[in-house]
């Protein structure tokens, strides 16, 4: 496996073993229980192990049902690309993959396949996989690096420029625009109205509209899409992650019935295009059981609510915590953004850890809340002074409680110079640079 995540876990204090999981608790070996808030990057939406979702996968493993024959029409892939398409703005069929990348990759080929163009637009620090087509649409250089050649002629727009992206639609040669209706990376929400003018500018000169919203769907949001928030109607849609409630990996590619004709236009092209663990009666049972949860345990206002009440606590410390800057999100989705200190001695000890290492400020938050409180959360992104929370939408009214005191108490001892949080970072600092060099 990856030979530096152990080094990197181990320098932050992440270096935990975990024995168990349910609902949005973790527990280690030492019996220690961890408030999960990053839920395994979005794939628990719901929390591990959902008692319905681990009923439908017991009943399916004795139910032996004759899965992936491949040639034949599965019955419960079926029924979920029904429940799916239903859900779409626009008439619309399923196509299933095995994770997000492959959604990514499904998509671009599709788009390909119905304008007859090669070129893709996306945003600046916009995130849609790791993967060669995913990585060519990728709005985070420091991923690109070290890759060579990507997919040619995909370009990079300023987020909310509309004026850059019309400039080159109206070259009429660009296949697709993809997006994520909230970044991931930094919990970056567009201004109103871009997303509605970008659609109709793509709609104009010919160009298809993708809607990443592997991590922003099936309710994180709030809404079953979050851009449904922007009233949108994209062409392509994309899901992933908590499609199964964390249990079985799959992804769906929703497009409109014209794209899915230029794809599969004749007999002969029937299986132009696969996916060997697609359409598995599985991860289909667990899709319509994770829909079937989400609709009839009122996921989506549980998600508005815990979320409603995580961003007005942790924006009421703002005024308190000269460091604290912005706090932005929609359900359970949110980043809290840091800016250097207008005060002298924090901004002597901001400008410090700065300049030994760019990236490491959040891990000064992090670090605390794991080691202090027991809480798993995750810096935004690299360079940023952003930390991200992807909370289960079954916390409780005390975990929320307990986070918003837990956080408070972080940001008192990052406000404490000198302190020992800050000697902490000088540390990661140092370490960071000797690994660089190594």
């Amino acid at each position: 496996m990856n030979p530096q995540l152990p080094k990197v876990l181990k320098t932050i204090g992440f270096d935990k073993y975990y024995v168990k999981g349910e609902g949005q608790y973790l527990w280690d070996q030492d019996g220690v229980r961890y408030l999960d808030m990053l839920s395994g990057y979005g794939v628990f939406n719901f929390g591990r192990y959902h008692p319905v979702m681990v009923q439908t996968m017991r009943e399916m493993l004795d139910l032996k049902d004759a899965n992936m024959v491949q040639m034949d029409c599965p019955h419960l892939s079926g029924e979920l690309a029904k429940n799916l398409a239903n859900r779409a703005p626009k008439p619309s069929r399923v196509y299933f993959t095995s994770t997000g990348a492959e959604t990514v990759e499904t998509a671009l080929k599709f788009a390909k396949a119905h304008t007859k163009r090669n070129r893709f637009l996306f945003l600046d620090h916009g995130f849609h996989g790791l993967t060669v087509g995913a990585l060519s649409v990728m709005g985070n250089d420091e991923f690109r690096e070290g890759f060579g050649d990507l997919l040619p002629s995909c370009n990079k727009i300023p987020f909310n420029d509309l004026e850059a992206l019309e400039t080159e639609l109206k070259k009429k040669d660009v296949a697709g625009f993809i997006y994520e209706s909230i970044q991931g990376k930094g919990i970056f929400i567009p201004d109103a109205g871009f997303l509605k003018s970008a659609e109709a500018l793509c709609a104009k000169y010919g160009t298809l509209t993708i809607a990443d919203e592997v991590q922003t769907g099936m309710g994180r949001c709030g809404k079953f899409f979050a851009f449904e928030y922007d009233n949108l109607a994209p062409d392509i849609i994309l899901l992933s992650k908590a499609l199964s409630g964390g249990l079985v990996p799959t992804g769906a590619v929703i497009a409109t019935d014209e794209i899915f004709s230029s794809v599969f236009s004749r007999m002969d092209r029937c299986v132009v295009h696969s996916s060997t663990f697609g359409k598995n009666s599985l991860s289909a049972a667990m899709g319509l059981s994770a829909l079937w949860v989400l609709d009839n345990e009122n996921m989506l206002e549980r998600a508005t609510k815990v979320g409603a009440a995580l961003i007005e606590g942790l924006g009421a410390m703002i005024p308190d915590f000269e460091m604290m800057d912005e706090v932005r999100g929609r359900g359970c989705m949110i980043g809290v953004q840091f800016k250097s200190p207008s005060s002298f001695k924090f901004k002597v000890a901001w400008n410090l850890i700065h300049g030994l290492n760019k990236g490491l400020f959040p891990q000064l938050v992090t670090i605390p809340l794991i080691r202090d409180f027991k809480i798993l959360s995750q810096t935004s992104g690299h360079n940023q002074d952003i930390i991200k929370f992807l909370p289960p939408i079954v916390m409780t009214d005390e975990d929320v409680q307990y986070f918003l005191s837990s956080f408070r108490k972080t940001m008192e001892l990052l406000h404490t110079v000198p302190g020992g949080i800050w000697d902490l970072g000088k540390t990661l600092a140092k370490s960071a640079i000797s690994n660089s060099r190594s």
